[in-house]
């Protein structure tokens, strides 16, 4: 079985820092698969692949010995169950807020008898090796997504939750279900008080917690809390922000600020 290095990296107390996908293109995969990331992670839920987009970047993806995670559109097992046969070894699924819903995205995850995925590892035989089958359930990361302040008041009964591996901060949603505006790097005391809190209940219970950031400071941050799963920005908002801040200049003649 392939190694899942994020998970080699957890085992050593290390930070994953994994790329984000919003732009459905395997060239744009391959490219930032390329960067000295630690994982690259298919947004299927807010960026714009389908199915077949994910497809082509996950085996852009596998040029390199970057792991690949997807993040799917919500908590179905049909899903699921196809982005893992497409070679998946980390999911990421969105808003959950009680221990049922993390349940059931487990379970989805992992074959018989700690779970109920269906077996048909079609290209995940191909990525993963002959053993697939017999090695999956201890390889494949299963990551629940907290960003609602239901979530975060059900925490511990999700975190006891057998198999699963890490929870992934959303701070736009959580903020939002608080009562504020979304946006990265939230900078409301009662929201990071909740994101501490998360990162702290994440370590008592062996859980991985992450986060996905909008800046390098914010980013330390998150590290310094305990957070070892961190996404910063996407290919997306790093292709705006570069412009945005590199046309200005261009057109007066005036050499461009660093992007972030």
């Amino acid at each position: 079985m392939r190694e899942n290095k994020v998970k080699t990296l957890w085992s050593k107390g290390e930070c994953a820092v994994t790329g984000w996908l919003a732009i459905p293109s395997g060239l744009s995969a391959e490219m930032m698969a390329q960067q000295d990331f630690d994982a690259v992670t298919v947004d299927m839920q807010h960026g714009c692949a389908d199915y077949s987009d994910m497809l082509s970047m996950l085996q852009a993806i596998s040029t390199t010995d970057k792991t690949p995670f997807v993040r799917v559109p919500w908590n179905d097992p049909a899903i699921i169950g196809r982005v893992l046969d497409a070679g998946a070894f980390g999911v990421i699924v969105p808003m959950v807020n009680t221990a049922a819903e993390c349940r059931a995205f487990v379970e989805a995850c992992r074959y018989y008898p700690e779970g109920g995925r269906s077996v048909g590892p079609i290209r995940a035989g191909l990525y993963g090796g002959a053993d697939y089958f017999a090695n999956a359930n201890k390889t494949v990361i299963t990551m629940a997504m907290i960003e609602h302040k239901d979530g975060v008041a059900n925490l511990d009964e999700i975190l006891a939750t057998s198999g699963l591996d890490a929870i992934f901060v959303g701070p736009s949603d959580l903020a939002v279900s608080m009562g504020y505006t979304p946006g990265f790097d939230p900078k409301w005391g009662d929201v990071n008080e909740a994101i501490a809190l998360i990162a702290d209940r994440c370590i008592k219970a062996g859980v991985v917690p992450g986060i996905h950031v909008g800046s390098v400071e914010y980013g330390q941050k998150m590290r310094d809390l305990g957070y070892k799963f961190i996404a910063y920005l996407s290919d997306f908002r790093m292709l705006q922000i570069a412009y945005s801040r590199a046309l200005p200049s261009f057109r007066a003649g005036k050499p461009a600020p660093d992007a972030p």
